[in-house]
């Protein structure tokens, strides 16, 4: 591709670029040296697993892959023993050094179902700063004020709110900073709540005598309640080693403006055919309903496989539009169960809800229902208690999506 042809590419759903100038400057550089840029994206391994809101930022990085440049995937197993203090309002509990490295072996075997690996480079940061020394770190401090770190919003909140911040807080902007210059990054890649850390990061390369990289942030992407941030925490995530139908069913139920977004952000759909799509869905001439489809099968083509995503696309058509049971709905022995049977124990005993305490607020909300094995209509179940004889045979419904044969 041309210098703007790749612009408008690397432009395509992002928040910042800092700055398209010296941007243009790189690319043409590269062009002229037939020498691939230097693209950066660290993430600290503090969580086991992904979901789709962490691979915006991957679908950018791969983005860059496809114009020809060098991905470098990070794993910031060195920060994110410090921890990233951004959007805290308390220090980040420490990890392990065995819990750190369990979770940047996930991260890489997850990546890779994004990235191509042939033209990514994995690096760890301990790789440099565990030969750092006292002398090193202390020249990197050096190159920062304490009046700079302390108009990072989470700090100064904390700071005025009289709430502890600990000394190696504030160490993490200037490690992540270092750590393009030791990739020698020309561009750098995050989520806009990154930026100040990002701009850290140019100012330390000019420090070390580089040219400072580029910036380009993408947005948050909203979980499927379609308010919040996508976290685990909100409950409203979509896990990319969920399940198909899993997977299937919550982007189904976004709304017809986030699923805009979603294709912006996540799919592999070129420029023209995402703008094709919104002046479709705008004018009528494409259903929300298909868009979603083809969104979901895209998603899972691409974390599972195309088999996966043609199945849970009909097993939604046949539970959702008519009353059905998916045909791999699997079968729970209720042996051992007691004659009467509290309905929150066996959804948590049957895996259909992480805790007892959940399972009775779906049991408050109206969120259990039953049929029979065979078919028919679901009825809700209002008690807390049934006779195990009556459950026997029975397919029990969690939310719209989880099912359990009962034998």
């Amino acid at each position: 591709m041309g210098i703007e042809e790749q612009v408008a590419v690397i432009k395509r759903g992002a928040v910042d670029l800092i700055n398209e100038k010296e941007l243009r400057d790189k690319l043409a550089r590269s062009e002229a040296q037939k020498k691939p840029l230097r693209v950066k994206l660290g993430m600290d391994p503090t969580a086991p697993d992904l979901h789709l809101g962490h691979t915006v930022v991957l679908q950018k990085l791969k983005q860059f892959q496809e114009l020809g440049h060098l991905a470098i995937f990070l794993i910031g197993d060195f920060t994110g023993m410090i921890g990233d203090p951004t959007g805290r309002n308390e220090t980040r509990p420490a990890l392990s050094r065995d819990e750190i490295m369990a979770n940047a072996e996930t991260y890489k075997k997850q990546v890779f179902k994004i990235l191509d690996p042939d033209r990514t480079e994995v690096r760890y940061n301990s790789e440099w700063f565990e030969k750092i020394t006292a002398a090193d770190m202390i020249r990197l401090c050096a190159q920062y004020t304490m009046a700079r770190i302390m108009e990072r919003e989470d700090f100064r909140n904390r700071f005025q709110n009289n709430v502890p911040i600990s000394i190696h807080e504030f160490l993490y902007p200037l490690v992540q900073g270092y750590d393009s210059v030791a990739l020698d990054a020309d561009i750098e890649l995050g989520g806009h709540d990154q930026i100040f850390n990002l701009f850290v990061g140019r100012d330390i390369q000019k420090a070390y005598g580089q040219e400072s990289q580029v910036l380009v942030t993408v947005p948050l992407l909203e979980g499927t309640d379609g308010i919040n941030k996508m976290s685990k925490s909100y409950g409203n995530y979509v896990g990319i080693d969920e399940p198909p139908d899993e997977m299937f069913g919550k982007l189904m139920s976004i709304s017809d403006d986030l699923m805009i977004k979603y294709y912006e952000l996540l799919s592999d759909v070129p420029l023209e055919g995402l703008n094709a799509l919104k002046a479709g869905m705008a004018n009528g001439t494409v259903h929300p309903k298909q868009a979603k489809v083809d969104f979901a099968k895209e998603m899972i083509t691409r974390f599972h496989d195309r088999p996966a995503a043609d199945a849970a696309h009909e097993n939604f058509e046949k539970t959702f539009r008519d009353k059905g049971i998916p045909d791999d709905t699997e079968t729970w022995s209720m042996q051992g169960m007691p004659d009467l049977v509290s309905i929150p124990h066996l959804l948590k005993e049957s895996g259909m809800v992480p805790t007892i305490s959940e399972g009775m607020r779906m049991l408050e909300q109206g969120g259990v229902s039953c049929a029979d094995i065979t078919g028919g209509q679901f009825q809700k179940i209002s008690v807390k208690e049934i006779p195990r004889s009556e459950l026997l045979g029975k397919v029990i419904k969690v939310g719209k999506r989880k099912f359990k044969k009962l034998a």
